[in-house]
C-alpha cells in the first residue's frame, strides 16, 4: 500500500482536490483516497483502503457496479459511469447518496488504475439553481436600468450582442455581426467621432476606457434613439483583444437637456441682453448731462470765434466750461465702472485640470456635446491663483463657442483639443482652447473682443469681451491667434499661486 502510493507523483494535488476522490486497481480495491472522499463516505483512509469500491455501494447495485467495473477495465476511457445518469453510493452510517461519478484510467509501469470523482447531485442542483438564481437577478437588474451589453472582438472585428439591444436598434435575431455592420447602425453624423473613442480605447498607450455617446436609427420604424455606451477594452501581448461593455438608451435624457438648454439659452441670451441694455442706459444717462453741456459751451465759443466783436473772456469761458464738462463725463464714466465692478475678488489656488474636466461636463450638459474632446494637462500642474467661478466661466464659453462655430460649418468630426502648459519664467500657466472648425480671418480675429461684435445671427457679442475682462481680473491676459490650422486658437492665462 506504502509503496503504490510512492508511486504516483500526483498524490500532493490528489489529496489537496476538493471533489471526492478514490484511486482503485483493476481489481477494484481501493488504494487511494482524499479527505474529501473521507468525509463524504463517513470513513478514515485506513478504513478504505484495501476495500472494493463496490463496499460503497448499497447492497442492491453491488452486483450492477461490479459489472460496469468489467466493462469499463475491457474499454477503459474517461466517461460518466451510468451513462451520465445519477448514481446511488452508502456511508458509513447507512445513508443513501445521490451521486454523479466520473472515471478517468490511470496507466503507471504497465498496471492500470482508475481514477473515480464524486460529486453530490445535491450540490449540483444547488449550484445550478445559485447560477440560474444570479442570471435572472442580472437579467433583472439590466431590464430595471435599461441597460444592454455587448462583447466585442477586436481581432476578429465581430460583436456579440445580447437581445435588449437587437430590440433597440431593431436587429435580426443573429446573437453576433460584424464590426462593419455594427457601425452601419450609427447615424452618419456621428460615425466618425464613434470611430475615433473606439481608436482611442485600443491604443495601447491608453487606459482602455470607452465612452461614446451617438444616435442609432432603427431600420424597421425609422425610430431614432440616443445611447450611450460605457466599456472597458482588455490587452492581450500589447494588442487591444475584447472590449466589453453597457450600452444604455439616454433619448429621454437628452431630449430633456434639449429642452432645458434652450430653455438656459434662451435665459442667458435675455440676461446678457438686459445687462447690456442696463449697462449702455446708465452710461448715456450718466453722459447725457456733460455732454449737453459740453454742445452749448461749444456753440457759444463758436459763435464767439465768429462775432466782428470778439470776446477773448467770453470764448475763455466757454472753453473752460468745455474742459469742466468733459472731467465731470470722465469721472461719471469711472464711477459707473467701478460701482459695476464693486466687490473684492475672492482668489483661492485652483487645480486648472480638474476646472477643465468641470467645464467639459458643464457643456455637455447644456445640450453642446457631441465633440470629441482631446486633453494635453500637465500632471502634477502648479496650482493657479484665481476665482473659480469666472476662470470656469471663461473656458465655458470658449468651449461653447467653438461648439458652435463647428455646427455651423458641420465640421465631419469635430474636436476641441485643450492644451495647459506651465510658463516657469513668467510664473503663468497658459490653457490653449482650439476647436477644428473653420478659424477666424484676420478682420474678424481684431475684432472678436469688442464689445457689441458678434459673428452670430443670435449672439449680442458680450461672451467674449467679457471673458477677457475676467482673465484680466484675475492676473492673465486673453488672445486668439489667428491664421491657425486647423480651427481657431485661444489662449489664456492665469498666475501661478504662491
Amino acid at each position: 500500500m506504502t509503496d503504490s502510493r510512492k508511486d504516483f507523483n500526483f498524490r500532493g494535488l490528489f489529496y489537496a482536490a476538493a471533489d471526492a476522490m478514490l484511486l482503485a486497481d483493476n481489481s477494484g480495491r481501493i488504494v487511494l483516497t482524499n479527505l474529501a472522499a473521507q468525509l463524504l463516505f463517513g470513513y478514515t483512509e485506513a478504513e478504505l483502503c484495501g476495500q472494493t469500491v463496490e463496499t460503497l455501494m448499497p447492497p442492491r447495485y453491488r452486483k450492477q457496479h461490479r459489472r460496469h467495473r468489467e466493462f469499463y477495465f475491457n474499454k477503459p476511457e474517461k466517461r460518466a459511469m451510468g451513462g451520465g445518469k445519477e448514481l446511488a453510493a452508502q456511508s458509513r452510517d447507512g445513508k443513501e447518496l445521490m451521486l454523479d461519478i466520473s472515471l478517468s484510467p490511470i496507466k503507471e509501469q504497465e498496471q492500470l488504475y482508475v481514477l473515480i470523482t464524486f460529486n453530490l447531485v445535491d450540490q449540483r442542483l444547488e449550484a445550478e439553481k445559485a447560477l440560474r438564481a444570479s442570471e435572472e437577478r442580472f437579467r433583472l437588474v439590466k431590464q430595471a436600468a435599461g441597460l444592454c451589453v455587448f462583447d466585442c472582438d477586436c481581432e476578429r472585428k465581430t460583436i456579440y450582442w445580447d437581445e435588449q439591444i437587437r430590440r433597440l436598434w431593431g436587429g435580426d435575431s443573429n446573437e453576433t455581426l460584424t464590426y462593419g455592420e455594427f457601425m452601419a447602425m450609427i447615424h452618419p453624423e456621428d460615425r466618425a467621432a464613434r470611430q475615433a473613442a473606439y481608436d482611442q480605447a485600443i491604443d495601447p498607450a491608453s487606459n482602455g476606457k470607452y465612452n461614446a455617446e451617438s444616435r442609432v436609427i432603427n431600420p424597421k420604424n425609422g425610430d431614432e434613439h440616443w445611447i450611450a455606451t460605457v466599456g472597458r477594452v482588455y490587452f492581450e501581448t500589447g494588442r487591444a483583444s475584447r472590449l466589453i461593455g453597457i450600452v444604455r438608451d439616454v433619448t429621454e435624457q437628452k431630449n430633456i437637456e434639449k429642452k432645458l438648454q434652450a430653455q438656459r439659452a434662451e435665459t442667458e441670451a435675455l440676461f446678457k441682453q438686459q445687462v447690456a441694455v442696463s449697462t449702455a442706459s446708465a452710461i448715456a444717462h450718466e453722459l447725457n448731462q456733460p455732454l449737453a453741456a459740453i454742445s452749448a459751451y461749444s456753440e457759444v465759443a463758436m459763435h464767439a470765434l465768429h462775432n466782428d466783436a470778439f470776446n477773448t473772456d467770453k470764448l475763455s469761458r466757454a472753453l473752460e466750461g468745455c474742459v469742466e464738462q468733459t472731467q465731470r463725463a470722465g469721472r461719471s464714466l469711472h464711477e459707473l465702472l467701478a460701482f459695476l465692478q464693486k466687490g473684492e475678488l475672492v482668489t483661492e489656488k485652483l487645480n486648472l485640470n480638474d476646472i477643465v474636466k468641470e467645464s467639459l461636463n458643464i457643456v455637455c450638459n447644456d445640450g453642446y456635446g457631441g465633440f470629441y474632446p482631446v486633453l494635453h494637462l500637465v500632471q502634477n500642474s502648479p496650482a493657479v491663483q484665481g476665482n473659480h467661478t469666472q476662470v470656469q466661466k471663461v473656458l465655458v464659453n470658449l468651449i461653447r463657442n467653438a461648439v458652435e462655430a463647428m455646427r455651423a460649418a458641420k465640421t465631419p468630426i469635430p474636436t476641441i483639443t485643450i492644451t495647459a502648459q506651465t510658463l516657469a519664467k513668467q510664473k503663468m500657466v497658459m490653457v490653449i482652447v482650439q476647436d477644428s472648425g473653420p478659424g477666424l480671418d484676420q478682420e474678424t480675429a481684431k475684432r472678436i473682443f469688442e464689445p457689441f461684435f458678434t459673428t452670430k445671427s443670435t449672439g449680442i457679442g458680450m461672451g467674449l469681451a467679457i471673458s477677457r475682462a475676467l482673465v484680466e481680473a484675475n492676473g492673465g491676459r486673453l488672445w486668439v491667434k489667428p491664421g491657425s490650422t486647423p480651427g481657431t486658437k485661444f489662449h489664456f492665462t492665469l498666475p501661478v499661486a504662491p
